[in-house]
């Protein structure tokens, strides 16, 4: 677990990179998921909503494409208002080398939404917070 410390200079160095691109975000995923009396008052500082997951890709892992539908499948497929956590980066504790079966998630993921006539939105798009899983 980090540290309040270590978590407000996170959160202040990634609101200032978005904010250097012109962005404000609302919403905000703490780092790992924990939900924390310091995770709720850095959200609540700087006016962010706490969003979670419903699904959790475990890409960071290395899983492949195949198994991480498969992980997706066994909790009952692809829903209307799933949110499915993966990275686009290379971070702390990551297991892999590159963001390729995550690209190939992805591809997959748009085309299991079309097949179920579902129309994927971005988190702010969306009525409610995910609850984590």
């Amino acid at each position: 677990m980090r540290g309040e410390a270590e978590l407000r200079a996170d959160t202040e160095q990634g609101l200032a990179a978005l904010s250097s691109l012109g962005l404000r975000p609302r919403v905000w995923r703490a780092p790992w998921g924990d939900v924390t009396a310091t995770t709720k008052r850095l959200a609540a500082e700087h006016d962010l909503e706490l969003w979670g997951w419903s699904f959790d890709s475990h890409d960071w892992r290395g899983d492949g494409r195949e198994q991480m539908l498969d992980a997706l499948a066994a909790t009952g497929g692809l829903g209307d208002g799933e949110v499915v956590l993966m990275h686009d980066g290379i971070g702390p504790g990551a297991r892999r080398g590159g963001c390729e079966e995550t690209i190939g998630l992805t591809t997959a993921l748009l085309d299991l939404a079309a097949a179920a006539d579902l129309r994927p939105v971005t988190v702010s798009e969306l009525a409610a917070p995910a609850v984590r899983s």
